[in-house]
């Protein structure tokens, strides 16, 4: 393994575990994400340590729980001060750079108008230029990256540095998306205005991300090895991939979810049940579905992935073409999933269920890695800290106090155990919603608790229904598993809290 490898860090938005060919879907075609599991390790039960965009993207920065980074929930700008893995990096010799979607700050909608955002989408799209030139001052370094090409959004609801791509590309497109933005509903929508396949994000990515690795190849970074985060917005909605995707995929060829009906089980659910029968959010959140928008919402996120996978294809072969593959590690995971209609819910949302949490990670290291499945337990929060391991940067140099795993072992044996359980953390904040929940991950079973709800909870035996429709909190027998879990739950949930600051003075 070389001494100063490049890392090729690949994220995609609200991908779910079974949403690729290399774990057993047999209708969605991703075959360059296939081949690059069957060089690498692909983790089963790799799970996100908090189920919503800007907390698990800044957990993946920072090596620390939600709680700690103090992200807890979508809204809240990440401390542009905190120690991340990237200033690390960029300390210890790495060149590092960012493409496409970061959403360490918010994007729209700040409570206080004086309140900024570096990725906010009416400054760049609106604004730029006027009031709030966020382009020509975006502040660089950036959360640690000397380089950033940034997306804000999805969809063709999107702005950042990709506005100015798509500006000499394609002005009336790049107009049209402005004034997308400035309706707000359209970011929350289901679909969107599609655009042809050479102006949309993902091809923004792609094509970014394979310039970068031309000019690393002519030299103009000398010496240092990279470390690129390459990060697609699809296939979050809105969606409406290019059509060339699009006809792969015919909504009558999807099968419904095997939980699919258990919606009408839900609304009797302690929690769920009222989130059901007054929604907080018409559109974009936790809600009731039907067969014909979950078979035609599954088709076009088929679609999108596959346009991912062909565009990670192109970077893969960009990194052949340069010789850098056997010198560059590759990392392919997601920032959380999507019910997809499991139990007859779209979007995400608080809810118990694997469809959110559960989550694809693929890792390759040249000369490290075997090659396999691994039914660990792993967490995002382990990611950060085994990266670095495995860079050879020593822990005295690492962030301070992070949190999480070295699971490089499991790297070395997909058989190794690391953890025996994951701690969840997921609050949501947003208009009238306030939830917080817990959850917690073993072998065996998965535990929900929920603020405010006294003597309640979901208990899922994972191997026995992995469907998640038996909820064994009040079946007798099952009395001494809770007791256990649930104090297994409160011991994880101590032990992630913050212990800074630190106390100067014996009294």
């Amino acid at each position: 393994m070389k001494e100063k490898m490049n890392v090729l860090f690949i994220i995609t938005d609200a991908l779910r575990a079974d949403h690729l060919g290399c774990a057993g879907n047999s209708i969605v075609q991703t075959p360059n994400i296939d081949k690059l599991a069957g060089e690498s390790v692909r983790f089963t039960n790799y799970f996100c340590t908090n189920p919503i965009c800007m907390p698990n993207r800044a957990t993946l920065l920072t090596g620390l729980y939600p709680n700690v980074h103090g992200v807890r929930s979508n809204g809240i700008n990440l401390n542009e001060d905190i120690p991340t893995i990237t200033k690390v990096l960029q300390k210890r010799g790495w060149h590092t750079v960012a493409i496409g979607k970061l959403h360490h700050q918010f994007w729209l909608g700040p409570f206080k108008h004086k309140t900024r955002s570096s990725e906010s989408l009416i400054s760049w799209a609106v604004d730029k230029g006027k009031n709030d030139p966020v382009g020509l001052n975006f502040p660089l370094p950036y959360y640690g990256y000397d380089e950033v090409e940034l997306i804000s959004g999805n969809g063709t609801v999107c702005a950042g540095h990709y506005t100015e791509w798509l500006e000499e590309r394609a002005p009336k497109i790049a107009e049209d998306m402005k004034d997308r933005i400035q309706n707000y509903d359209n970011l929350f929508s289901l679909f969107c205005k599609g655009i042809p396949a050479e102006f949309y994000n993902t091809t923004y990515v792609q094509e970014r991300s394979t310039a970068f690795l031309e000019r690393y190849d002519k030299g103009d970074y000398g010496e240092k090895p990279f470390y690129l985060h390459c990060s697609f917005p699809d296939p979050h909605y809105p969606l409406f991939p290019p059509k060339k995707f699009q006809e792969m995929y015919k909504p009558e060829d999807i099968e419904l979810p095997a939980s699919f009906q258990d919606i009408r089980n839900l609304y009797q659910h302690k929690y769920l049940g009222y989130h059901l029968k007054n929604p907080p959010f018409k559109k974009a959140f936790l809600r009731e579905s039907t067969e014909e928008e979950v078979r035609k919402i599954t088709a076009l996120t088929y679609a999108a992935i596959s346009y991912v996978d062909y565009s990670i294809g192109k970077i893969f072969a960009a990194l052949e073409k340069f010789g850098l593959s056997e010198d560059t590690m590759v990392i392919f995971t997601s920032d959380h999933g999507d019910l997809m209609g499991d139990h007859g819910l779209l979007f995400k949302g608080p809810c118990p269920f694997n469809g959110v949490l559960n989550i694809p990670l693929i890792w390759k290291v040249p000369g490290f890695s075997a090659t396999g499945v691994s039914e660990s337990l792993v967490s995002t929060i382990d990611l950060p800290k085994t990266i670095l391991n495995l860079l050879n940067i020593k822990e005295r140099n690492h962030p301070p106090n992070m949190q999480g795993f070295d699971i490089s072992q499991i790297l070395k044996d997909p058989n190794e155990k690391i953890r025996d359980c994951i701690l969840i953390e997921n609050d949501e904040e947003v208009g009238p919603l306030e939830a917080r929940l817990r959850h917690l991950i073993t072998e065996d079973y998965k535990l929900t608790i929920y603020e405010g709800l006294d003597n309640f909870g979901d208990i899922y035996n994972r191997s026995d229904d992995p469907q998640e429709l038996n909820n064994l909190w009040d079946i007798s027998k099952f009395r001494d598993i809770r007791f256990k879990l649930v104090n297994r739950l409160l011991q994880e949930n101590l032990k992630a809290q913050s212990k800074h600051p630190k106390r100067i003075a014996a009294t």
